[in-house]
């Protein structure tokens, strides 16, 4: 049963961008299950049934190819994939919590059926205007976008700024308001999930 998030989760990660050290991570090893893994363990259970089943991230980082060797991750992070590339998500970390969805990554030509949905006048009229409703619910839209236009498109496409996205998503930082560490949050991460909800089912018609 999901209780809450504990303030011990938020300064977990404080002191983990400090020291992302082994000896750190197996000193605090015990917070991290307890505090950490499993709250967010719990409140992707009690989703499930609405939303599907959640992957929760692994904490360790891929170090092989990054000049950055940290080897701890210092957010924890859970997606539920509807669609290749596309689905809810949630995290947590020294900030608190973050609740979002869309189109994370794909292949190119997932990007390409993407693009001529975009492009599409009543498909894309339709995915401006779940932008515009998400924007107004205090939604910020994000994503991997191309400088220019891209290719085969006019730089005065009525939707250009659509069509730049290489990723789409749709999220909110919440913080650490008082009603993270109860169960209140279940409710708060259901509701943003709900709002993306169009989104999410707009690029799985895409993507399907």
């Amino acid at each position: 049963m999901f209780t809450g998030i504990p303030i011990e989760a938020l300064d977990f990660y404080e002191d983990l961008a400090a020291d992302n050290s082994k000896t750190f991570w197996t000193a605090h090893k015990e917070i991290y299950d307890t505090a950490v893994r499993a709250p967010i363990a719990a409140l992707v259970a009690e989703l499930e049934a609405e939303f599907g089943t959640a992957k929760i991230f692994r904490p360790h980082r891929d170090v092989r190819f990054a000049k950055d060797k940290s080897p701890y991750k210092t957010a924890q992070g859970a997606v539920v994939h509807v669609n290749a590339g596309s689905g809810y998500y949630v995290q947590i970390d020294a900030a608190g919590l973050y609740v979002g969805g869309g189109f994370y990554s794909g292949e190119t030509a997932q990007i390409a059926r993407f693009r001529a949905a975009v492009d599409d006048s009543s498909r894309g009229a339709e995915l401006v205007e779940i932008l515009a409703d998400l924007e107004a619910k205090k939604f910020r839209i994000g994503g991997d976008k191309l400088k220019t236009a891209p290719r085969g498109f006019a730089a005065d496409h009525p939707r250009i700024d659509i069509l730049r996205h290489k990723s789409l998503t749709a999220g909110r930082e919440f913080g650490a308001p008082a009603w993270l560490s109860t169960p209140r949050t279940v409710k708060e991460v259901r509701a943003s999930w709900n709002a993306i909800r169009p989104l999410v089912d707009w690029l799985g018609d895409v993507f399907a």
